[in-house]
């Protein structure tokens, strides 16, 4: 018994022995001679730069430890810090960042470049599969990954839209107060990553070269990485370029499991190529004389130039806009991105102004800009404060409204331009392709989403006032996204909103906004009601029909309910390929909405929780009451003074809407 004990022992220490052997320690100050296994265009340069990309567009290179890390079924604590710069032929652009990552595997050939960084690709973006942590030093900024700006750091976890992401820079230890830094500034910079495997705790810290580690990091998020990462993983950077020519650079590199990264000796580092602005000819020291006796001319010219641009650039700015500024963009800039505001770049026109597609100059990031006339200074520092707060809106489900511009008579709105356009197009154009069911009803649970985001889960309440097909846009995934807050009013939590003028789209209003003026949540359900049936009928709310008589589709919907024939109105399109109790429980959702009486009518909570299949639907019994009043209601004491626009008149191929 007593050898039987003795042995066990001895195989406890023995495991144990050997479990610490196998912790991993290294590090690299420069990467002469280094065992790396490189992919892609990254290569080892000869005084040891560490060189993942060159200055190639659209590639991707990779550096990974050779050996697999046994992290254990528990995750180990570990920690690392490297030294890194980005070089760009303009001070002002890169080619996409640089990302340090932990990864299952060394094979990464079906990664992408440009915005996916080399690590993942369109299909297993977001994956649970993937086995992936990094943290990534991102300097494009990508609305489809809900980027916070161009210049950012982020943790990410299986997708490269980051858990938590900030802005890049540092905590200064003196003051405590945070210093912005430049990722594409050419100089090196030291990044620090910790993890805590008993705090279950992930640490960012970044500085310039030569400071100490910041005592307060840059980013701290708590997440158990043992549900993530296998027993055994690999460590390594991995960069990309777009269309940007870039490159960038490791120069040094520790790592350490259960303990501190060892220090990096700054001065073995690696020197960095110099960088110089391209297109300097020695053809100026000789043409230099000859200039300098045409300046006076040249002088001239310029100063006539310099008017004439100020003239056309020129905005309206008073005092009370000052503190709007980050949501104010500069005339300039949207005059560049479209173009000169040109008819090629046109996505459509409305009662309020047209819309143009652009991509913003410095960012690169594609924008819609609708164009706006605003004669009157009546209620335009109310409108654009609104304009300011709904701006600060972040949903998956909402376009997102980044500011605005002010310039002579016009008011400039820029929006996230979403590249499929308004869903009124693929209902009713012949150009789009047909959606199928499931699409439809991804849209449906989308916008559903949105509004009560909107109504309820936002720090005031939103009224959209205007939701209809035409303003709801498609992402590159045919995500529904709700967009033009141009009618849009707010309110605090718990007050009663005032009154206003009758606003929105014929078919969409409820019955009570002709006697009250206030829109409320519950007119925006009423739209939304009016949405759900256009959405599974392929039909508009009101249709001119025989005789000028006009063809209510609630009316419709609501008759082939009482006669048990609701799959003879929806949309013959879909060719019977369908869900039936998802359809006939949407077309019932859209009835409950549209009731006349407000107070009948379900709530966005409520109407979420029927489309997640979280509630059963109520039965429908009582809705025939008074419900043949709502033609009358709809069409009787609003013409005289409703902001109407058609659909037809304000659907667009990127944005949509009213003002």
């Amino acid at each position: 018994m007593l050898m039987k004990n003795f042995a066990l022992t001895f195989l406890f220490l023995l495991k144990i022995t050997f479990s610490v052997s196998q912790e991993v320690e290294f590090t690299f100050n420069g990467f002469t001679g280094a065992n790396l296994t490189l992919d892609g265009v990254a290569y080892i340069e000869s005084n040891g730069l560490l060189r993942l990309t060159n200055d190639t567009s659209q590639m991707k290179g990779h550096s990974f430890y050779p050996s697999p890390i046994r992290f254990g079924s528990t995750t180990s604590s570990f920690s690392t810090t490297f030294v890194f710069a980005i070089t760009s032929e303009d001070l002002d652009l890169s080619g996409h960042g640089i990302a340090f990552f932990i990864s299952p595997s060394k094979n990464l050939s079906s990664a992408l470049p440009s915005q996916y960084l080399g690590l993942l690709n369109i299909q297993n973006n977001g994956n649970p599969s993937n086995h992936i942590f990094a943290i990534e030093l991102d300097t494009i900024y990508n609305s489809e990954f809900q980027d916070i700006n161009d210049n950012h750091v982020g943790i990410d976890i299986n997708s490269l839209k980051s858990t938590k992401s900030a802005f890049a820079g540092y905590y200064a230890d003196d003051s405590g107060a945070f210093q912005n830094l430049s990722l594409i500034s050419s100089k090196p910079k030291q990044v620090w990553v910790e993890y805590d495997s008993q705090e279950t705790q992930i640490t960012v810290a970044l500085s310039p070269i030569g400071m100490s580690k910041p005592r307060k990091p840059l980013l701290s998020y708590k997440f158990n990485l043992s549900t993530i990462l296998n027993d055994s993983m690999y460590i390594g950077f991995s960069s990309s370029t777009g269309s940007v020519y870039c490159s960038h650079y490791i120069l040094g590199w520790s790592f350490k499991q259960n303990g501190v990264a060892p220090s990096i000796d700054l001065s073995k580092l690696p020197k960095l190529p110099r960088t110089t602005s391209k297109g300097r000819s020695k053809v100026l020291h000789i043409v230099l004389p000859f200039a300098l006796a045409a300046f006076v001319l040249i002088l001239v010219d310029f100063l006539f130039l310099h008017m004439k641009r100020r003239f056309k650039y020129a905005e309206l700015l008073e005092d009370w806009e000052v503190e709007f500024g980050p949501h104010r963009f500069s005339y300039k800039d949207l005059y560049r991105a479209t173009n000169g505001f040109k008819e090629k770049k046109l996505l459509g026109s409305g009662g309020f102004g047209k819309v143009y597609k652009g991509v913003l100059p410095v960012s690169k990031l594609e924008v819609a800009v609708k164009r706006i006339s605003h004669e009157s200074k009546q209620g335009i520092k109310q409108f654009i404060a609104e304009v300011v707060s709904i701006g600060r809106l972040r949903h998956r489900n909402l376009v997102q409204l980044l500011g605005y511009c002010r310039r002579k008579g016009e008011l400039l709105l820029v929006y996230d331009c979403m590249p499929n356009g308004s869903l009124d197009k693929y209902l009713y154009g012949h150009e789009k392709p047909i959606l199928n069911w499931n699409q439809r009803f991804k849209i449906i649970k989308g916008v559903a989403s949105g509004l009560l985001y909107l109504h309820e889960d936002w720090e005031q309440v939103v009224i959209h006032r205007d939701v209809k097909a035409s303003n709801v846009l498609l992402d590159c995934d045919l995500n529904g996204r709700l967009g033009d807050f141009g009618l849009a009013k707010l309110y605090d939590h718990g007050t009663d909103p005032q009154t206003t003028h009758v606003v929105g789209t014929m078919g969409y209003l409820a019955p009570e906004l002709a006697r009250t003026g206030k829109a409320t949540p519950l007119t925006d359900v009423f739209a939304f009601g009016a949405f759900l049936l256009e959405v599974v009928c392929s039909k508009r709310p009101v249709e001119p029909g025989a005789g000028g008589e006009r063809t209510i589709l609630v009316d419709q919907v609501l008759e082939h309910w009482k006669f048990g024939s609701l799959a003879d109105i929806v949309d013959p399109k879909l060719d019977e390929c369908y869900n039936v109790e998802e359809v006939d429980m949407v077309l019932k959702l859209g009835l409950l909405c549209s009731h006349p009486l407000p107070s009948a009518r379900l709530s966005m909570q409520q109407v979420v929780q029927y489309l997640e299949g979280n509630a059963p639907l109520p039965e429908l019994s009582a809705i025939q009451l008074n419900f043949s009043m709502l033609a009358m209601l709809q069409n009787e004491g609003f013409d005289s003074y409703i902001i109407s626009h058609p659909s037809t008149m304000t659907s667009f191929s990127g944005l949509s809407g009213g003002r």
